[in-house]
């Protein structure tokens, strides 16, 4: 994935796949995981944003276990 500007690191390159390139062999990150780094960089908590009915989460951009991948950012 690509960002240009938005409080990431330029030029690094985070992980690494297999000599196929079908799945992550270092440093692999889930997509709730990615989705929860863009909003904190939007200013969004990703846990506030969770739609919980009857006490269950029902939607929610990033699921509320995810986490900020801390060494993406700048």
């Amino acid at each position: 994935m690509w960002f240009a500007g938005g409080g990431f690191k330029g030029g690094q390159v985070y992980g690494q796949t297999d000599e196929f390139g079908f799945g992550a062999v270092e440093n692999p990150v889930h997509v709730h995981d990615l989705h929860a780094t863009i909003l904190h960089q939007l200013g969004l908590d990703h846990e506030r944003l969770a739609v919980r009915f009857q006490g269950s989460i029902s939607a929610s951009p990033g699921s509320v276990h995810s986490k900020v991948v801390k060494d993406l950012l700048a």
